[in-house]
């Protein structure tokens, strides 16, 4: 018999289901799968190492999407509202549910974050399983622990197959406290052999500086991964908020640090903050055109057809002093874009030539408005959030200093020592143009993050740490403790009876 030449995601019976949905508005780069071969047996035979960890990075870009893993870490925080505009953002309720927290196993959005991880997951298998150089063979470590540590993040179990099972062969599942373990040890192996990485255009690849940050990550977390109940009380153990401290220094003594213009490491310009981005082809376009209203395109014709979706909630908005400049930026004339500034948008909206714009659909100008209700919303309700613009454009982050900065913080602040994590929070205070705080609270500490890592897939992480993603706010219309783990997808517990599903489900 022949060998068969086979998609390496097709390997992945049982595991990566069937069902995939795509929104009519994506614009991510599809992922290029690397060719691996299986033997007339079945059997694994190894493939190119180097094609497929580049199959994996060129495969980063979808984090750019609006929706899969991006939706699930960002609507149901306390930071997005995604409201239905007539016909516009209905998509059967699949946005509403993520806000209201009313998802169930079938939810689209669940099943394709599931695929998404796990396939690439796989993926760093098969490299492993390649003969890659010491090297390679460290950085697919990194990579499968950075996907399965988001896994564990979002469902709480965390399946693992290796090349050796046959496509009828269920694979293993590892409960969230044996993933933690297992990815912290893989990290720590896969530290010494990476490259050390430093400040970049573009961080790309898998470092030194990167695993730290995923370690300091980890170990913030630690807490919420092992507690018996998913949804707390977490007790935070000084010896782990140690970890966290050492890991960020690492980070520090790298060369990695703040940016004085919070604005800069959104762009394409050099910025210290850069630990592990997209490769060139991870344009983050979508950020931009999930917000922006239809009438601000126009730019060019390349840039027309925003799609006047997602917007802030006005108590998230008021939790800026007026003048902190993460909140509001004028670019001036920049590139054609002029009009279109950075930060939350709100008011009138003007061209480039100081010219209103008018709203062609209602004809009126367009004001953005404070309100915004989940559904039956007017073209122009709510506040826009422009983070990446397209006038400056470069790759997308998805690891940045600022949370390695936050993380130390809190640590700090978690072990004892409010003293210096006030000093740190007020020097970024004062860099960003806000008055210090006379004192910290674990309340004053969240909202920090909030305030410099808004609209970056971290907020849930962070409600569900403080203990405040269960809060009843506008629209949320299910607030069980439950709903800090998503509900493992329904073709894949009927396809891997290893899979259990999570309570409340």
């Amino acid at each position: 018999m022949k060998n068969l030449k086979r998609i390496s995601t097709l390997a992945l019976s049982c595991f990566v289901v069937s069902g995939l949905v795509s929104s009519c508005t994506d614009l991510i780069v599809e992922e290029k799968d690397s060719l691996v071969v299986e033997g007339s047996g079945g059997g694994f035979i190894a493939g190119d190492a180097e094609a497929l960890l580049e199959g994996i990075y060129n495969g980063l870009s979808s984090y750019t999407d609006q929706a899969s893993t991006y939706s699930l870490n960002q609507h149901p925080s306390a930071e997005m509202i995604p409201p239905t505009r007539g016909v516009d953002w209905g998509d059967n309720g699949v946005w509403r549910t993520l806000h209201g927290h009313t998802w169930d196993a079938t939810h689209a959005q669940v099943l394709n974050a599931w695929n998404e991880l796990n396939g690439r997951s796989y993926t760093c298998e098969q490299i492993l399983a390649s003969n890659p150089t010491p090297g390679q063979a460290a950085e697919a470590r990194a990579l499968r622990s950075f996907f399965m540590a988001q896994i564990m993040d979002l469902y709480g179990q965390v399946p693992r197959r290796t090349v050796d099972q046959g496509v009828d062969d269920l694979p293993n599942v590892m409960s969230r406290s044996e993933a933690f373990d297992f990815i912290v040890s893989n990290l720590e192996e896969a530290l010494p052999v990476l490259q050390p990485g430093a400040p970049a255009a573009i961080n790309s690849t898998m470092t030194q500086a990167s695993v730290h940050t995923l370690l300091a990550r980890l170990y913030l977390n630690k807490a919420v991964y092992t507690s018996a109940n998913p949804a707390g009380p977490y007790t935070f153990d000084n010896a782990d908020m140690a970890k966290v401290i050492a890991h960020a220094d690492e980070v520090t003594a790298a060369g990695f640090g703040l940016d004085s213009d919070f604005f800069k490491p959104f762009t394409d310009q050099e910025s210290s903050e850069r630990i592990f981005t997209t490769e060139a082809n991870g344009v983050p376009r979508n950020r931009w055109m999930m917000t922006m209203h239809y009438d601000q395109g126009g730019f060019d014709a390349e840039r027309d057809g925003p799609w006047n979706g997602f917007t802030t909630l006005a108590d998230f908005y008021d939790t800026f002093e007026d003048n902190d400049l993460r909140r509001f930026e004028d670019v001036g004339s920049n590139e054609g874009y002029g009009g279109l500034n950075k930060g939350f948008l709100i008011g009138q909206q003007y061209r480039e030539d100081g010219t209103e714009i008018v709203d062609s659909r209602s004809l009126k100008p367009l004001q953005f408005s404070r309100d915004v209700p989940l559904a039956g919303a007017a073209t122009e309700k709510g506040i826009r959030v422009i983070k990446y613009h397209p006038a400056d454009k470069g790759v997308y982050m998805l690891l940045r200093y600022s949370d390695v900065y936050l993380m130390k913080a809190e640590a700090l602040m978690r072990s004892g020592d409010n003293g210096a994590a006030l000093t740190m929070i007020n020097d970024l205070r004062t860099m960003r143009n806000a008055s210090a705080l006379s004192s910290l609270t674990e309340d004053a500490m969240f909202a920090e993050r909030g305030r410099e890592l808004y609209w970056e897939a971290i907020a849930r992480t962070d409600e569900i740490r403080f203990g405040k993603f269960n809060r009843n706010y506008q629209d949320v219309t299910n607030t069980e403790a439950y709903t800090v783990l998503y509900p493992i997808p329904s073709i894949a517990i009927a396809s891997n009876t290893n899979l259990t599903q999570n309570e409340g489900y």
